[in-house]
């Protein structure tokens, strides 16, 4: 683990080269531990894959003294669980009508759709960051039974709450958007809300498991087909 500056008013924390469940667990918990220990600084924390970007008020803080309270922030997360983090589920429809790239990966795969969806659901999921667009989080890492390279050509048009595929990642598209992911499935859960607090459901670190439910009750959460 090292600190690094980023900026004038920034320092960038690198965990690890390669992320992982452990690694985006001690991610999270430095997360929490730097809120708790430097709100009066705290401009915003971005993290990802293997880093944590922490932006401070310079005029409350300068380097040396966020410096000392980040070293401070960052020990003892070698004792961090892997499976830390909280667990979240999300509901999918998963059928040809919402997932049109079932049967590609299957073939791909040399399994049958209904395996693609039962594989989809046995994995548990780390969120490892959140980014493309508000409510985007990439989660890994899947099976590499269904494990599929994104599409040649991109779609121009991807429904909100497409859930996707490509290489060892899984995702929810959280607004209509274009998008070159594998779709499998689509989930009625919003998200991204601004209108909500927190805005998002999930957040960095978080287990995310996925489960089936059939077109009447995806269209009774509020989905939309």
């Amino acid at each position: 683990m090292r600190i690094e500056i980023a900026g004038q008013n920034a320092f960038i924390v690198y965990f690890a080269e390669h992320t992982s469940a452990t690694v985006s667990a001690q991610i999270q918990a430095a997360v929490n531990n730097i809120q708790a220990s430097m709100q009066d600084c705290i401009i915003d924390l971005v993290p990802s894959y293997a880093s944590l970007l922490v932006i401070f008020d310079i005029d409350r803080c300068d380097h040396y003294a966020v410096m000392q309270k980040l070293r401070a922030a960052l020990t003892d997360l070698d004792s961090i669980d892997a499976g830390a983090g909280e667990l979240i589920t999300l509901p999918v429809y998963y059928d040809r009508e919402s997932g049109p790239d079932l049967e590609l990966i299957a073939e791909r795969g040399k399994i049958s759709v209904d395996e693609v969806i039962e594989i989809h659901q046995q994995q548990e999921y780390r969120v490892y960051a959140i980014g493309f667009a508000p409510g985007f989080a990439y989660l890994g890492e899947v099976d590499e039974r269904i494990a599929a390279p994104r599409l040649a050509t991109p779609r121009q048009k991807v429904p909100r709450g497409a859930v996707a595929i490509a290489d060892r990642q899984t995702a929810v598209y959280p607004a209509v958007s274009p998008g070159g992911w594998n779709l499998i499935g689509l989930c009625p859960t919003r998200m991204f809300d601004p209108a909500r607090t927190p805005s998002m459901p999930v957040k960095v670190g978080d287990r995310i498991r996925f489960s089936a439910i059939g077109r009447d009750e995806f269209l009774a959460q509020g989905g939309e087909l």
